[in-house]
């Protein structure tokens, strides 16, 4: 089968009704962006950061995977497909993909500030963490995001992901939250990429294939192009 790498971004959340703060003048739910998404904004008022996160997680667990979520489940009946989303949201795993890579972290986990290796997922009868919260090991937690001024951990296993891809699709993202949007940049001349979103970013390269619709209508179109070439 072929490799499908898929990067998906806030437009494909969208229409589950996840906001983000691409949404509203660098506002995100009417909070500054980099008060609660920020290694500074953490480090300056912690509880605001919780806060924030367990007002999302309440968000998310209402929200449900739509259309373009599932599509992407479909795609598996005819290729291999890896997602690698932006989105903090379980909605992919949710709506059933069997390989997700979340560059920026998942909001339905908690990690320890002693020891990044001790991650523990939230279940819904227990969804707020605050800076009273602890481990099993009596460290206290953090949200699992990775916040502004942070590395990112798995964009190098992303890179290598794109660079073996037969095909290569974009979806809901404005390609300029970075180091995710130079991903493109890794697809091995002459393989096909598309791009779907309702206001796409220029993009100069060849084999890109701008499909000018939301996250829902785009994958069902995609489905289509990409059944031709199996």
């Amino acid at each position: 089968m072929k490799k499908l790498v898929i990067s998906t971004g806030a437009g494909i959340s969208a229409e589950s009704g996840i906001k983000t703060f691409r949404d509203a003048d660098g506002l995100w739910e009417n909070y500054p962006v980099m008060e609660v998404a920020s290694h500074t904004g953490f480090l300056r008022n912690p509880e605001l950061i919780h806060k924030f996160y367990n007002e999302r997680r309440a968000q998310l667990v209402d929200a449900k995977p739509n259309a373009a979520h599932y599509g992407l489940v479909e795609l598996e009946k005819y290729f291999d497909v890896q997602v690698i989303t932006q989105n903090v949201d379980d909605l992919h795993e949710r709506a059933g993909s069997s390989k997700v890579l979340h560059l920026h972290g998942e909001l339905m986990k908690m990690q320890s500030l002693k020891n990044e290796n001790h991650v523990y997922t939230l279940d819904r009868d227990h969804l707020e963490t605050s800076t009273a919260t602890r481990d099993q090991y009596g460290d206290p937690v953090r949200p699992f995001i990775v916040f502004f001024e942070e590395a990112v951990p798995n964009f190098t296993p992303a890179m290598k992901l794109v660079q073996d891809a037969d095909i290569f699709v974009v979806i809901g993202t404005s390609l300029v939250v970075y180091p995710a949007a130079s991903l493109i940049n890794c697809v091995r001349p002459g393989k096909p990429i598309f791009y779907i979103d309702p206001n796409p970013a220029r993009v100069d390269l060849d084999n890109v294939t701008v499909i000018k619709k939301p996250a829902t209508e785009g994958v069902k179109e995609l489905i289509e192009t990409l059944k031709t070439m199996q």
